[in-house]
């Protein structure tokens, strides 16, 4: 007896929490138990963590989560960016600040100025408090084109994604989603004024402003494609047209802020270039060259000819075009699978692949809508069981310092 009343006053609760006039709540719990479980791995890991380039042994969480990047971030909140580009021996550009936007630190800056917090206290809180803003805005996001139940097991898979340790960490990542999910959501609803300030920010936070014009030219061109059936208004067509344009400026405004400060109109992109030189040597930024370079590094890496993996390349983004249009792409609707198509070509266009990769990929967390369709209890236990998995070997291999790490997240 006393059995079944506590399962009944346990599905009670649950039917009470996943009301769809209470969603928030189920969105926080499922935020908060997914961060009781990335913690427990961090921690697990910073207390075998080696003395290394960042911390001594054993650091403490806050410690922990500054390492990689977060010390450029660490340098930007206290020192700001250089006025001149450090150069290596021969000449180049050495890597520097000017790789890493100044939203996230200069927020930072300001909560350390108001609370007199340590800049990795003030990180983490930051970055938690972005991470639960985008998981709620997501909710909002995947409920606009999926049933309720399916936008909710899409949060569970964004927060315990095998890469969601970077949404506690002093990355910027967290809020680059939160502005990104935010901007998708104002463009499913069409609201395109309120494009104009989270573009403004999105793009001085992470490198966005050129792949989400992309995506809202296309939108552009879709609307117009389908005015006869949809309708678009000229005041609407003049909005999207406006805000693909102010995002086209924006994607430019960080290099063109740094070729100010520095008096090298190259300034950004030689820093960028700079983290890939270890790799490949100094080259030329040329558009969607940097994958089939990268082919050569790895094909020499792990032993294998080059043309292969120039041949999985070009068979993994066709299979990534064609899985858009399968049914279970085409529920998330137009809109998410033109972002998904323009941040795909972004990254082809721009970034060199490696360990990094992994973390710039998290843009593309419409996939999880996808990942969410089949209502199978068993697989979405072992959907989450693999997502938490996956969390153990990003932080053993991407994350935790062990030596000379050639890995970084």
């Amino acid at each position: 007896m006393a059995d079944r009343s506590l399962a009944s006053a346990v599905r009670r609760a649950t039917t009470a929490v996943l009301a769809p006039e209470r969603w928030w709540v189920a969105v926080i719990a499922i935020f908060a138990a997914s961060r009781v479980v990335t913690t427990s791995i961090l921690l697990a890991y910073a207390s075998i963590q080696p003395a290394n380039s960042w911390t001594g042994p054993r650091p403490d969480y806050f410690s922990f989560a500054k390492i990689w990047d977060g010390h450029w971030y660490y340098i930007i909140a206290l020192t700001g960016y250089p006025t001149e580009l450090p150069r290596d021996d021969a000449g180049y550009v050495a890597e520097n600040a000017w790789a890493f936007m100044p939203v996230y630190p200069a927020i930072v800056r300001f909560f350390m100025t108001v609370t007199t917090l340590d800049f990795a206290v003030v990180a983490v809180i930051v970055s938690l408090g972005f991470a639960l803003a985008a998981a709620l805005v997501f909710y909002r996001m995947m409920n606009h084109v999926l049933p309720a139940r399916t936008a909710l097991f899409s949060v569970v898979i964004f927060c315990f994604a095998p890469l969601s340790a970077i949404l506690q960490v002093a990355y910027a990542e967290s809020m680059s989603l939160f502005l990104l999910m935010l901007a998708l959501y104002w463009l499913m609803k069409r609201h395109y004024w309120m494009l104009f300030p989270v573009i403004a920010v999105m793009s001085l936070t992470r490198p966005s402003g050129l792949a989400f014009a992309l995506a809202l030219g296309l939108h552009v061109v879709y609307r117009w494609w389908v005015r006869g059936r949809d309708g678009f208004p000229r005041r609407e067509a003049v909005a999207a047209v406006s805000a693909t344009v102010f995002s086209v400026v924006m994607g430019f405004a960080w290099l063109l802020i740094a070729a100010a400060v520095t008096g090298s109109l190259s300034a950004y992109t030689d820093t960028e270039l700079a983290w890939r030189a270890p790799y490949i040597g100094h080259v030329e930024l040329v558009p969607f060259a940097a994958w089939f370079q990268a082919a050569g590094f790895w094909a020499a890496w792990w032993n294998v000819p080059q043309w292969l993996l120039s041949v999985l390349i070009v068979a993994g983004v066709l299979g990534f075009f064609g899985f858009l249009l399968t049914r279970p792409a085409r529920r998330l609707g137009v809109d998410l699978r033109l972002w998904l198509v323009s941040y795909a070509l972004y990254i082809l266009a721009v970034f060199f692949p490696q360990s990094s990769t992994f973390r710039l990929l998290m843009p593309m967390f419409p996939l999880a809508g996808i990942l969410a369709q089949p209502k199978s209890p068993r697989y979405r236990i072992l959907l989450v069981l693999a997502c938490i998995a996956g969390q153990w070997g990003w932080i053993h291999i991407g994350w935790w310092v062990d030596n000379y790490d050639w890995s970084p997240p």
